[in-house]
């Protein structure tokens, strides 16, 4: 027998039914060492082969423990297993080792991560890129041509002073740019020429001093403009207009000069208002006649239109321009030039008063005095009339008497002479 060993689990069954092994006890102490031989490692039947074969209780709780960690050890292999798979499918992904993506919504946070520059293995399939709250100073052009499909991107809060034209380029499918709260001074008319899907842009919280005219082709889908918080003290009109699809304007703490230039931008949102669409309110900051009012509550007509250049003024503007293009400051000519440009784009306001309560008080005032011009009119013609007949009735008693005195002067000759 100890040359004998067990091939499978079915020749150990039989022999443990063997009535020849069962009473002697050399051959229980055989079967034992083919039981031991048989279980070198727990497995799942390792409870049912070792009743079989007879082994006692002592060896069989022995076994189930070596199950129990052989299970544990199984459970942390597949673990690491899959946290590999997981570490390889990011690698193979192309995720930034800063960032955090989601493959389900395309998305990838690269927020609050000190990056000073774009990341360069961002996925291709990205539709959402946060890149907010950053030191990211200056973008480059093309800088996000990894990701041709993105369709969110937020730089809010970071460093930009200035955005080159082409930074945007490739971007065909943008809808959503948010550049908040950044140092950008002004924009180029050339910057959003790349980007023909965009319907919200917002450029809060910035420097922006002025807007260009235009900022490429008209914007059919932009919905939303926001531009508050800025130092803004003019928007042209045909800036508005080239966005017909806009529903939501944003203007609010910005420093606007409410001139005649203002009135333009009065007219349009009136009519934007009317319309269907919302804004916020447009404060004045200069002139003093008009700081702190809202420029939709201004009347019209104390916003004269600025007056028309004179008809030889733009041809001698040219030739000036043509024929001097940098004059000497020192020669008295151009000061003189310089003087006449400037008093030509200065505003000539037509005369009105100099206050909206120095007006009033000064309608109000006439108005007094015109009623108390009125009145003693009024008194002097019930005077001049009481007066007028006092004196007639008076008048009219002096004749009676004299009359009477008459008549009786006249009767009293006749009786004496009849006596």
């Amino acid at each position: 027998m100890t040359g004998m060993r067990l091939s499978s689990y079915g020749e150990a069954v039989e022999l443990s039914k063997d009535p020849g092994l069962r009473g002697d006890s050399t051959s229980q102490s055989h079967h034992r060492v083919y039981c031991r031989a048989l279980i070198p490692t727990p497995t799942l039947g390792s409870s049912i082969l070792a009743e079989a074969c007879g082994c006692k209780t002592q060896r069989f709780s022995i076994i189930k423990t070596h199950w129990k960690m052989s299970f544990l050890l199984f459970v942390a292999g597949e673990l690491l297993l899959l946290s590999s798979v997981i570490l390889l499918l990011r690698v193979v992904c192309g995720c930034p080792v800063r960032c955090r993506c989601h493959s389900s919504s395309h998305s990838v946070d690269c927020s609050r991560r000190g990056l000073a520059e774009i990341p360069p293995d961002l996925p291709p399939q990205t539709l959402t890129l946060n890149l907010q709250d950053n030191q990211i100073h200056q973008l480059p052009a093309f800088a996000f041509r990894s990701v041709p499909h993105l369709r969110t991107l937020n730089l809010c809060n970071n460093s930009l002073s200035k955005l080159v034209p082409g930074v945007f380029h490739g971007l065909q499918h943008l809808q959503l740019l948010n550049l908040t709260q950044n140092s950008l001074h002004s924009l180029e008319s050339r910057l959003f020429h790349s980007l023909p899907q965009l319907r919200e842009l917002d450029l809060s919280s910035n420097n922006i001093s002025h807007l260009p005219i235009s900022l490429g082709k008209p914007w059919e889908n932009l919905t939303v403009f926001a531009v508050q918080q800025n130092q803004l003290q003019q928007l042209d009109r045909e800036l508005l207009e080239s966005m017909p699809s806009m529903r939501l304007l944003f203007l609010k703490d910005n420093l606007w000069k409410c001139n005649c230039h203002l009135l333009s931008l009065k007219l349009w949102l009136e009519k934007f208002i009317y319309k269907g669409g919302i804004t916020d309110s447009v404060t004045c900051a200069s002139p003093d006649t008009w700081k702190g009012k809202d420029l939709l509550k201004i009347p019209h007509e104390l916003y004269p239109p600025c007056p028309f250049p004179s008809p030889g003024a733009g041809a001698s503007r040219v030739q000036q321009l043509g024929s001097a293009r940098q004059p000497d400051p020192r020669s008295p000519e151009s000061h003189s030039t310089g003087r006449r440009d400037h008093s030509e784009c200065e505003v000539k306001p037509k005369p009105r008063p100099v206050n909206l309560r120095h007006a009033v008080a000064t309608v109000v005032i006439t108005g007094v005095v015109c009623g108390i011009v009125c009145l003693m009119m009024l008194v002097a013609a019930i005077y001049g009339c009481t007066y007028a007949a006092v004196t007639a009735q008076y008048n009219g008693g002096r004749l009676a008497q004299t009359e009477e005195t008459v008549k009786m002067e006249g009767k009293e000759p006749y009786d004496s002479s009849q006596a």
